[in-house]
């Protein structure tokens, strides 16, 4: 039987009319082409303490690469990469990064390496998905994890020691352009789609810039004309985004994650009039045996004799069915989501049970909410 981990309840009053709280445009939406870009790239760690990559034939051949490009001639059969591990170089690139700054990355083994503690990353380029070179990294590794072997075969691993950090290893070579600086109107992307909160979004927007500022295009987009004059687009995003904008009341879901039994039911969450009866029946079976000493009777020349013999085993079975009484109760006409829970918890109902209880809702259409299964 599933064990649910725990049972979550919330968003009870987050946004119903009266507890709705104003979140700043930052918190609620993105600007269209303002964002990061994956950055990898493959690069080999050396100054490893025996913990490389030994013989495998990936590392020696890039050291061999490696090493020929610096201009000395090299058989990877005289190499060994003990103290060397080929790893994987990622790292995030920031919208307006310039040339010359610097970003993080992190380093990942893909060999047959047990540690990066103590390495060095030599130059590795970063590509991006079209295949250019946006940065460069180089540098001493990070790493927060531990690993110990013996001799007898016995190790202790504490957190990852094969993913480490490079603080500010990467150089910028190449700017990714934006439409920021180029484009007569922003589109400003909510996080969360929603018609009547983009519809919110541009009506507080028009309220602190005038009307016709913003126009909503979609349930997920707002377009925003910007300043003709490129040097104050920067002052007036930073007044845009601290716009604060309540936003509307989400759509009335139930999502239960069926891997750790959590149930999140929104505050929107209404139950029309149903009768719901709980109840369980638990059988349990023990299984038994019972011996007996056998017997071996051998009768002749007028006399019996009784040998002892095998054992008889006999099962025993011992059922016992147990039904616990059924409870009912009715939800009434607009119950809200704090009556559901008051009502569900007053029977004692377990994850497992709220969910077969939740989904007969659904069923019978008295759940007015989308059960979602995560």
């Amino acid at each position: 039987m599933i064990r649910y981990a725990f049972l979550l309840l919330l968003m009870v009053n987050a946004f119903w009319p009266g507890h709705a709280f104003a979140d700043r445009l930052k918190d609620l939406a993105s600007v269209a082409g303002v964002r990061s870009n994956p950055l990898v790239g493959y690069g080999i760690v050396v100054g490893l303490s025996g913990t490389g990559d030994g013989t495998s034939g990936l590392t020696l051949q890039s050291l061999e690469s490696m090493i020929s490009r610096l201009g000395l001639s090299v058989d990877a059969a005289d190499l060994n990469a003990k103290n060397a591990a080929a790893v994987m170089v990622t790292a995030e690139l920031a919208p307006f990064l310039k040339t010359g700054q610097t970003l993080d990355v992190t380093v990942s083994t893909v060999g047959q390496s047990k540690s990066l503690k103590g390495g060095t990353l030599l130059m590795t380029p970063l590509m991006g998905a079209d295949g250019e070179v946006y940065a460069i990294a180089q540098g001493n590794l990070v790493v927060g994890g531990l690993g110990v072997e013996g001799g007898d075969g016995s190790s202790l691993t504490v957190n990852i020691p094969t993913v480490g950090r490079v603080p500010r290893g990467a150089m910028v070579e190449r700017m990714v352009e934006t439409p920021f600086l180029d484009t007569d109107h922003l589109v400003l992307n909510l996080h969360k789609g929603d018609f009547s909160t983009a519809a919110l979004v541009a009506e507080e927007i028009n309220k602190t810039f005038g009307e016709g500022v913003a126009q909503p295009l979609d349930g997920t987009s707002i377009s925003v004309r910007a300043p003709a004059d490129a040097g104050q687009r920067v002052s007036f995003m930073g007044l845009l985004e601290n716009i604060e904008v309540i936003p509307d009341a989400p759509s009335a879901k139930v999502v239960i994650n069926s891997r750790t039994g959590t149930v999140v039911i929104g505050g929107n969450v209404r139950v029309t009039p149903a009768a719901v009866t709980h109840g369980s029946l638990t059988v349990t079976v023990a299984e038994d045996q019972n011996v007996a000493q056998g017997a071996t009777v051998v009768a002749g020349n007028g006399a019996t004799v009784v040998a002892p013999g095998e054992p008889v085993i006999t099962p025993d079975s011992t059922i016992v069915a147990q039904e616990e009484g059924a409870t009912a109760f009715v939800f009434d006409p607009g119950v809200n989501l704090s009556s559901l829970v008051d009502a569900i918890n007053a029977v004692g109902a377990s994850p497992s049970d709220l969910v077969a209880i939740l989904e007969a809702l659904r069923e019978a259409g008295a759940l007015r909410a989308e059960l979602v299964v995560i």
